[in-house]
Formats: C-alpha cells, structure tokens, sequence
C-alpha cells in the first residue's frame, strides 16, 4: 500500500520484473510470453521470479525466450530449440537435455557451440 504511489523506476529489479508480469496478467492473457525473463536480476530475485512463474505456470501457458540453460531445466516443462530462426528440436525438457535427437541441440545443450 505504501508503494502504490512511487515510480516504478524507484523499484528493485525484481520488483519491476514483477510489475511487469502483474501488468501483463491484468489483460487475462491465454499464453503469457517473457524474453529472458530474468537477465538483469540477481540470483534472489532470479529464484523469487522462478517461484512466481512456476506458480503461475498452474493457470497459465507461459513461453520464456531464454539462453539460460540452467533455468530453462529448473523451470520448463518443455523445450524447444530454436537456431538461425529454424525449430530445430521441441521435447519435453528432461528429454532435451539428457537425450537430444538432433546433433545440434545436444551440441549446444553439452556447450560445444553456442
């Protein structure tokens, strides 16, 4: 309640990121989509963004643009991979990363290339 009235600028990096999903959430959306969600955070507000995500992963379809392959195996419960603009390979994620069928995707998920 005190916040309310405070420039979004005066925030943490977690809480506009919060904001901003809040923001996106008010328009009742079918699939809520994030690029690189949590880039610029910290690794608190990285996990507290992880928490609210899985969280809100129950009501919503949530499609998260990341190059951060540690958090695409915490939270996603599929994965695509996506090179040059081309689908390359889309499985369940623990599929992903512990049996890739395509050469390219298990070259970039074992950091060959990338």
């Amino acid at each position: 309640k005190d916040e309310l009235n405070r420039s979004a600028t005066k925030l943490s990096g977690g809480q506009q990121q919060r904001l901003c999903i809040g923001r996106a959430l008010t328009v009742e959306p079918e699939i809520l989509l994030l690029d690189e969600p949590c880039s610029a955070l910290d690794i608190k507000n990285t996990a507290n963004i992880e928490r609210l995500l899985k969280e809100l992963s129950k009501d919503y379809t949530i499609v998260i643009v990341t190059h951060n392959l540690s958090q695409a195996k915490r939270i996603s419960d599929y994965t695509a991979f996506i090179l040059d603009g081309k689908l390359i390979e889309y499985d369940e994620t623990k599929k992903i990363f512990s049996n890739p069928k395509d050469r390219r995707t298990k070259e970039y998920v074992e950091g060959i290339f990338g």
